[in-house]
């Protein structure tokens, strides 16, 4: 990590020349990652809990290119679906060292990991229900499981996202110590985890760490209860970022200090799965103004990205920085800019001063890093855009912009699949 690595980048610190050459080279929209930065990120977390295992959540971004930079930087991999498992072994990962931690697992998930960790006893599955570790059973997995339990606190920036008080993930907190014994009979019960929510920022860490020292507690219980001894503690991530320019970043100093006084009892090692602070502010969005329409109400400016680019605004309503790289010392103006798509959900942002944008000029979108090319999609048959990676200066493509082909490939009508087209 570089000593002048800052504890969040801001879209006005990135290259806006660099950003301009690129849209030009590689057109838009156009993902821009910045792999120093992610390689900053995770070691000024890791440097803050030198006694925890850090593993990066691959949720917030599965790019090869992220995934292998992390495990480059001594990283391991928390997985949540098949998908995840398949792609950080393709980036290099051991899978001894994955940590697979599933949420109602579909039957080709659970049969993949099982056929795993067969082959690599080191695996970890962590489940949240009963049924899961009775499928498990089923197919006669022995290894290595943990406990993912509900705390009943949720933290985060949005309810959506508040996954310690939602029923849908992990044990109820009273049911586990009794959950834990059964399992412990038929596998190789070494953790407990938890997920209390995501974005989490300073005004949002007491409740944090109360919910991390809730789980601590249940381990402990457990474990006495039970007449057990855990390995690890998992208090997964959601350590957030600022996506606004007037919202601090973490002190990471005060967070691992609160961290290790919510969890000064366990008799475990502390495991800690941050993604969204690895990657959000080390990429960005570039998309190119298309149309610029004055109403009686507001200036509306139509891009050609749109929520198939970069859904979390329509779905959490969030809120991501918007720079207009062409022309960035031209008088602001209060413009709301939207893609393509056909719902007005299709907007990034609402009368938001901006260096008033003219048809032509790239305008840049930070903080996609997280869950941005993850919940890319081809809404309107729209092929999701490429992706550029910057590492020591050096640009490179690390994901093709799609076709239309590839947006049509799986397809095939019933005449095209069974040839009955002929029959009158």
């Amino acid at each position: 990590m570089t000593a002048d690595s800052p504890p969040v980048r801001r879209l006005a610190d990135w290259d806006q020349n660099r950003l301009r050459t690129l849209a030009e080279t590689h057109g838009t929209p156009l993902y821009v990652l910045d792999l120093d930065r992610v390689r900053e990120n995770y070691e000024r977390f890791a440097a803050a809990f030198p006694d925890a295992h850090v593993m990066y959540a691959a949720k917030a971004h599965t790019g090869r290119a992220v995934l292998a930079t992390l495990l480059d930087s001594g990283a391991d991999i928390e997985c949540a679906a098949r998908g995840e498992l398949r792609r950080a072994i393709a980036a290099g990962a051991d899978p001894n060292t994955l940590q697979y931690t599933a949420v109602n697992p579909p039957a080709q998930d659970l049969d993949f990991a099982v056929e795993l960790g067969a082959e690599n006893p080191g695996l970890t599955i962590t489940a949240g229900a009963r049924d899961t570790f009775d499928r498990l059973e089923d197919r006669g997995y022995d290894g290595r499981v943990a406990i993912r339990v509900n705390p009943g606190i949720g933290t985060g920036h949005h309810e959506k996202v508040a996954t310690g008080k939602d029923a849908k993930f992990g044990i109820h907190a009273r049911e586990v110590p009794a959950v834990a014994a059964e399992v412990a009979r038929s596998f190789d019960l070494v953790g407990i985890h938890a997920h209390v929510g995501s974005g989490v920022l300073t005004g949002d860490l007491d409740d944090h760490c109360r919910a991390i020292a809730t789980v601590a507690d249940i381990a402990g219980e457990t474990a006495a209860t039970a007449g057990l001894s855990f390995e690890f503690v998992d208090v997964g991530g959601g350590f957030g970022v600022p996506y606004r320019e007037d919202v601090e970043p973490l002190d990471l100093d005060v967070v691992a200090d609160r961290v290790r006084e919510a969890t000064a009892d366990l008799d475990a090692r502390l495991s800690l799965e941050p993604g969204r602070y690895v990657v959000a502010d080390a990429e960005c969005i570039l998309t190119r103004v298309n149309t610029v329409k004055e109403t009686p109400t507001s200036t509306v400016v139509g891009v050609d990205a749109s929520l198939a680019t970069l859904i979390r605004p329509a779905m959490f309503d969030s809120y991501h920085p918007i720079r207009n790289v062409t022309e960035p010392g031209r008088e602001n103006e209060p413009v709301s800019v939207g893609g393509p798509c056909c719902t007005s959900a299709d907007v990034f942002c609402t009368d938001r001063p901006i260096a008033r944008p003219g048809r032509g000029d790239i305008l840049a979108i930070g903080n996609a890093g997280a869950y941005g090319y993850e919940l890319a999609n081809q809404f309107h048959s729209q092929p999701r855009p490429a992706e550029v990676a910057i590492e020591d200066s050096e640009a490179t493509v690390v994901r093709r912009r799609e076709t239309l082909e590839d947006v049509m490939r799986v397809e095939s009508t019933p005449t095209d699949a069974t040839g009955l087209g002929d029959e009158p």
